[in-house]
C-alpha cells in the first residue's frame, strides 16, 4: 500500500489516479478530503497521521509543516520502508531562499528509509492562478513575461513519482536519486498566455506586470526570502534554471509533455 499525501493538489491528484488505475492499493492523505481509501490529516500535526501509515509500504510526502523529522519517524514505526519526496529545483539552486524544501531533503536522506528526491521546476498548473482573469476578461498578468523556463506538467512529475514507487526493487533501483523534472522546452509567461488562448480558441491579453506589484501579490501568501526567491528564479534564472532536464525521460522512457497540452486538457477552467 502507498500513502499520497497531498492528494488533493495538482500532483498527488494525478498521482492517486495513476497509481489507481494500476490497481495498486492507496491512502489519499489531504487536509480535507472524504471518501474510500482516504485520511483527512495535516503534515503539521504527526501524531495525526499514524493512521494513515499503518500498513504502507511507501509513502509520497509533500515539503508541507515544519516537522519533517516527526513524519518520518512515524512513518518508519507504522513499516513504511520507501520515501519518494518532492521537493523544488530551488532546493539545489537557491538553497537561501528554499531553505524549507532541503530541511525536508535533510531529513529524508538521513530517515534510513530508501529514499528519492524530486525537484521539480515550475508546474504548468501554476497557470490556474489565471483563471479568474481569463474568464472574466480573457487577461493574463504575470511579472517577466518574455523568461523563459522549462515548466513541468504536473501529471508528468505524478508519472515520473508512479514509476519510482512501483519499481521492484529486485531490479532497476531508483533510490538515492535527485532527479530534476523539467519540461521538453522553455515557455515564458507571455507564450503560456497564448497557449490558453489557443486551447480556448480566443485570444488571451497578456498583461506583464512590474516586478513591485507580483512581489506585493505574493507577499500576501508567501514568505518574504521565498518571495524574492522566487522572482529571481522567474526574472533572472541561472543557466541550469532554464536547462531542459533528461531525467523526466530517463524515468519514463518518452519525452515529458508541452505545455499545449496541458492547456487543452485543462481547458475548461479557463472557459
Amino acid at each position: 500500500m502507498i500513502v499520497v499525501t497531498g492528494a488533493t493538489g495538482n500532483v498527488g491528484r494525478a498521482l492517486v489516479r495513476i497509481l489507481t488505475e494500476d490497481q495498486v492499493p492507496v491512502t489519499a492523505v489531504a487536509r480535507h478530503i472524504s471518501g474510500p481509501r482516504t485520511v483527512a490529516a495535516d503534515l503539521a500535526e504527526p501524531d495525526g497521521l499514524r493512521g494513515a501509515f499503518e500498513g504502507a509500504e511507501a509513502l509520497f510526502l509533500l515539503v508541507a509543516s515544519e516537522r519533517p523529522y516527526d513524519i518520518l519517524d512515524v512513518a518508519k514505526s507504522a513499516g513504511v520502508r520507501q520515501v519518494v519526496l518532492l521537493s523544488s529545483q530551488g532546493a539545489g539552486t537557491r538553497p537561501e531562499a528554499y531553505a524549507h524544501p532541503r530541511r525536508f531533503e535533510a531529513a529524508v536522506r538521513e530517515s534510513g528509509l530508501d529514499w528519492t528526491i524530486l525537484r521539480s521546476g515550475g508546474l504548468d498548473s501554476n497557470a490556474f492562478a489565471w483563471a479568474e482573469s481569463i474568464r472574466a476578461r480573457r487577461t493574463a498578468a504575470a511579472p517577466f513575461g518574455d523568461v523563459g523556463l522549462p515548466f513541468v506538467d504536473p501529471d508528468d512529475v505524478a508519472a515520473v513519482a508512479a514509476a519510482v514507487l512501483l519499481t521492484d526493487a529486485n531490479t532497476t533501483t531508483h533510490t538515492g536519486a535527485t532527479y530534476i523534472l523539467t519540461g521538453p522546452s522553455q515557455t515564458t509567461p507571455r507564450a503560456r498566455a497564448a497557449a490558453i488562448g489557443a486551447a480556448l480558441g480566443e485570444p488571451v491579453t497578456f498583461a506583464e506586470q512590474t516586478r513591485t506589484e507580483a512581489h506585493e501579490l505574493m507577499a500576501r501568501f508567501m514568505p518574504l526570502p521565498v518571495v524574492e526567491g522566487t522572482l529571481a528564479l522567474l526574472g533572472e534564472p541561472t543557466e541550469e534554471e532554464q536547462r531542459v532536464s533528461p531525467d523526466v525521460e530517463q524515468v519514463l522512457g518518452r519525452a515529458p509533455g508541452a505545455f499545449a497540452g496541458w492547456a487543452e486538457r485543462n481547458v475548461a477552467a479557463f472557459r
